[in-house]
């Protein structure tokens, strides 16, 4: 996978870390009388070096991001005495992803430019522009998620009161709808893969963005849930930012407003609850609920691995791969209920301790070594293996950084999501390969103006 360019936009050779915007001329040296190119002096800018590392180390990145921003400033702050723990659990799961992460760094990387050895190697430009229909299909997808998604919060589908209630929503509507929980992920993931196509642009991604932002929004005042929006929001900034297409200042731009939101989100989604019947405790406060030092630190006063009933890899695949309205009988996936009722609440609610501490919980500091090393192995070779990655890829990797990756899920209901979300994209992905152009109709990405090639000797230090 290589830099890639917004073919649609300015010049071609722009990097898509900054699209729309052309880059300054660089200054070179006098061609010398053996008539070698003049070679460039000027380092690239800062912005596609930071692209660059997103895009090598990825998953070590989605999960040393929300640690340094969020949970260790609260433990420093308040003087967790489990500090200690969080940042050791931290470190094994990095050593992991890091060293996994280095030794696929050779295959290429979004940031290497083509070089006589790369000619098997794809830009994300290349990887999408034999989908004719790619664009199309996005906005199908995020229109059918943003109905799907009405329907089920109207219907009660991952509402707080069901959980409360101890039963899934009765309506019929909700096993329907399920199908398609996963196409906000891969909405996005295509609007992504459009732009880079030269189909959409950046602000037409942003603003079928923002439609599918503010149905997760709607969804909080109708489930009483605020997890699933703050979810979304920290998906769309990982998955942005890794991709290209969100700056690194809009996600801490929008991580502040978040953060400075949060009490009044927090008071709402009490509100609701308590006018619908449910129990808040007020001696919770908006501050508490930010205790994420606490949450994972938990986890270091008991003996890993423990079993509270989690499913096993039949179960995996059962519930991975088979939709809930062809197996109706089974039980839910409660494994945060399980967690909380080991600990000694009840089975109304649920608790993890994060994604890191609770596999640590339930699979052991092995399990953390496997779990992260494991998943940046998967998403190394997603995003580099033979170049860039086409839509399917893409939507893989969406549905990796959604699930696995995301820092607050839990275990091992996100690994199931993801399969989940890859059977229920099935047919799209068939849609877009019965509209793949041929290699022989799909046109040829012209060298971009006014890039002279430098020999590979003369190439200044990076």
């Amino acid at each position: 996978m290589e830099i890639v360019t917004s073919p649609h936009r300015g010049d071609p050779s722009v990097p898509y870390g900054r699209p729309g915007r052309q880059r300054p001329p660089a200054t070179s040296t006098p061609a010398d009388p053996g008539g070698a190119d003049p070679r460039p002096v000027r380092p690239p800018p800062v912005r596609t070096r930071l692209v660059r590392l997103l895009q090598r180390y990825p998953v070590s990145v989605l999960l040393l991001a929300p640690y340094l921003i969020l949970v260790l400033p609260m433990a420093v702050l308040n003087r967790n005495p489990d500090l200690g723990f969080v940042l050791g659990l931290l470190g094994l799961a990095l050593a992991a992803s890091v060293l996994v992460e280095t030794v696929l760094a050779p295959l290429g990387g979004p940031g290497r430019r083509r070089t006589a050895r790369d000619t098997g190697r794809r830009t994300l430009a290349e990887a999408n522009s034999g989908y004719p229909r790619l664009f199309l299909v996005a906005r199908a997808v995020a229109v059918l998620s943003i109905v799907a998604e009405l329907v089920g919060g109207y219907a009660g589908r991952g509402s707080v009161f069901a959980q409360v209630a101890g039963a899934q929503a009765a309506s019929p509507l909700v096993n329907v709808v399920a199908l398609v929980s996963g196409w906000k992920y891969l909405a996005f993931a295509l609007l992504v893969a459009s732009f880079h196509a030269g189909q959409a642009r950046l602000g037409s991604l942003y603003r079928w963005t923002a439609a599918l932002v503010g149905v997760q929004v709607l969804l909080v005042f109708l489930t009483a849930i605020s997890a699933t929006l703050v979810g979304y929001l920290t998906f769309v900034a990982a998955a942005g930012a890794i991709c290209g297409v969100v700056r690194a200042r809009y996600v801490l731009v929008a991580a502040v407003l978040l953060f400075l939101a949060w009490p009044t989100l927090f008071t709402v989604r009490n509100t609701i609850r308590a006018e619908n019947g449910v129990r808040v405790s007020s001696e919770v406060t908006a501050a508490d609920r930010l205790r994420f030092d606490q949450q994972i630190g938990r986890a270091s006063a008991y003996d890993v691995p423990v079993d509270v009933g989690q499913p096993g890899p039949a179960g995996y695949l059962r519930y991975g791969l088979v939709p809930r309205i062809l197996d109706p009988g089974r039980p839910p996936l409660a494994t945060g209920a399980a967690i909380n009722r080991f600990l000694g609440g009840s089975d109304k609610s649920s608790f993890n301790f994060l994604t890191l501490g609770t596999v640590y919980f339930v699979d052991g500091r092995a399990g953390v070594v496997v779990y992260y090393g494991g998943w940046a192995l998967v998403t190394g070779l997603l995003l580099r293996l033979r170049g860039a990655p086409g839509p399917l890829r893409l939507s893989l990797f969406c549905f990796v950084v959604a699930g696995p990756l995301l820092w607050s899920n839990g275990h091992p209901e996100s690994t199931i999501a993801a399969a989940q979300n890859t059977v229920s994209a099935a047919p799209v992905f068939l849609v877009l390969l019965l509209t793949r152009r041929t290699p022989v109709d799909r046109p040829v990405p012209a060298r971009p103006p006014g890039r002279v090639p430098v020999p590979r000797a003369g190439r200044p230090a990076r």
